[in-house]
């Protein structure tokens, strides 16, 4: 099937790939993606540079993809731990597929007197946003 078909608020246009913003799903949504936000305070980086060596392994079998990867920031409202971090997955039951998997619960042990962390499994949203219709 042709993709450009799913959407009917649209012309017809085979260039898109995704489900383009205010389009009503024709045959049935896709599932939205699925994010972990995690916050992150390394308190010996020596120790952790396993974690993230062992985090791979999960998060390519899953399909996790960094949006944030503990860059530059400012707090601007609220308090946070110094590492921000998002990672993408392709739908929520994914992203808690990755987290509940043994090759993630085993790089928790790694990282765990390395790192303090607060973690969250969030599903994605894709509805209609500020200033839309």
């Amino acid at each position: 099937m042709v993709e450009w078909l799913h959407w009917i608020s649209l012309p017809l246009n085979p260039v898109y790939k995704s489900k383009p913003r205010g389009s009503v799903w024709k045959w049935g949504d896709p599932m939205a993606k699925g994010y972990w936000l995690a916050q992150v305070d390394v308190t010996n980086p020596d120790g952790y540079k396993a974690y993230v060596v062992a985090n791979q392994i999960p998060f390519r079998k899953y399909g996790g993809r960094f949006v944030v990867r503990a860059g530059h920031n400012e707090v601007v409202e609220g308090a946070f731990r110094s590492r921000l971090v998002v990672i993408e997955f392709p739908d929520y039951e994914t992203a808690l597929a990755c987290y509940r998997s043994p090759e993630y619960q085993h790089t928790i042990s790694l990282r765990k007197d390395h790192a303090t962390a607060d973690l969250a499994v969030v599903e994605g949203y894709d509805g209609p946003q500020p200033g839309e219709g």
